[in-house]
């Protein structure tokens, strides 16, 4: 049974969350509420802060897909 102490009690809130909720949302105000601007004033962030960016080639369906595609191939009937 709770006691009316318990229920008046807010519940705990992580610091590290908060702080980063806090920035994220002032990023998304600096942006107007606008989420191509945010995007846009993080690439451009990203690219003026001289670091190496490395960007990852889209890579070849593995043979699992490829095999699960060709069992719904052979599964629909063609007249």
């Amino acid at each position: 049974m709770m006691t009316k102490e318990k229920d008046n009690q807010t519940p705990w809130e992580d610091p590290i969350v908060g702080e980063v909720r806090k920035v994220r949302e002032m990023l998304y105000a600096d942006s107007g509420y606008n989420l191509d601007e945010l995007g846009r004033r993080l690439r451009e962030k990203q690219m003026l802060s001289g670091r190496v960016v490395v960007s990852r080639s889209s890579r070849p369906p593995r043979d699992a897909d490829r095999e699960a595609k060709g069992v719904a191939e052979q599964s629909v009937r063609r007249p």
